[in-house]
């Protein structure tokens, strides 16, 4: 499939993710680590068919780093939705591409080309004008913004990283060890704060379940495999799309019947133009 096809069928995955996280009131580490936890037989069985070389260490020790990463994206952002609406929550964390310019200018030398740059901005001033008018005055929203940002940032090491390794190791058996990693950070954190693992109701096991198939096993899988065809900054910006997609989802459900303003229509529309822009620049070697 091509790589492109791929990028765009992972972002539109990603998109319900939020909303989805609504109809659950298990604990934010649960949710993380069963979304996780429940694709993990799939990456295993998948990841055999992939060569067995042995890692370097280097490499090794970055795969786990970006478990941990992704780990600390996964609870902080899941707990923000407690505090804050869908469009902020999802807006604050989708800021990464931004993070994703700086870490891998520094690191890896890669840096948006000219079309590429303008879409970055047209995309996040779009994601902007979606979270301006949800943005709510409280202590409590505060505290959600925060740890959706803190999500951005542990995201974009994520991705770099993945951007990294990914161009010598599958993505099956990268994306095997990340998840599993995060995983497990997860249960011990869950372990470590007396989190309930189990012992949920019908409703929230097929929360987690919709969350693995779709925004875990498509989206996040997906979007790893195009980081080694595409620079992490242009991942990263195609996945703008999910504050578009969730800000529509969140609106039209019924159970959450989250009205977006116009100016917040306005900014899906600059999101879409961005993304389309940046996807227009040849693709990074």
């Amino acid at each position: 499939m091509p790589p492109l096809l791929v990028l765009i069928v992972a972002v539109l995955a990603v998109t319900y993710a939020g909303p989805v996280i609504r109809f659950t009131a298990a604990p934010a580490v649960a949710i993380a680590f069963w979304r996780l936890a429940l694709v993990l037989p799939v990456t295993f069985a998948l990841s055999r068919s992939e060569s067995r070389r042995s890692l370097d260490r280097a490499s090794l020790l970055l795969m786990v780093l970006s478990g941990l990463l992704l780990a600390v994206h996964f609870w902080t952002w899941i707990a923000s939705l407690r505090f804050t609406t869908v469009a902020s929550s999802v807006l604050l964390v989708n800021l990464r591409p931004i993070f994703v310019w700086a870490i891998a200018a520094a690191w890896l030398h890669e840096r948006p080309g000219p079309r590429e740059r303008w879409g970055i901005a047209l995309a996040v001033l779009g994601a902007t004008l979606i979270g301006v008018g949800d943005a709510r005055a409280s202590l409590g929203a505060l505290g959600g913004d925060l740890l959706a940002l803190a999500g951005a940032l542990a995201a974009a090491g994520y991705s770099v990283i993945g951007r990294r390794v990914r161009q010598t190791i599958g993505v099956w058996r990268y994306v095997n060890l990340v998840y599993g990693v995060a995983a497990l950070s997860l249960g011990v954190i869950a372990l470590v704060g007396r989190a309930p693992l189990t012992g949920f109701a019908a409703g929230d096991w097929a929360v987690f379940a919709a969350l693995a198939a779709g925004p875990m096993l498509v989206g996040h899988t997906g979007m790893n495999y195009a980081l080694k065809h595409f620079r992490a900054t242009t991942v990263n910006v195609a996945g703008l799309g999910e504050p578009v997609g969730a800000t529509l989802i969140a609106w039209l459900v019924p159970a959450i019947h989250e009205v977006p303003s116009v100016t917040a229509l306005a900014g899906g529309a600059m999101v879409i133009a961005g993304i389309a822009l940046s996807l227009s620049e040849r693709p990074g070697a």
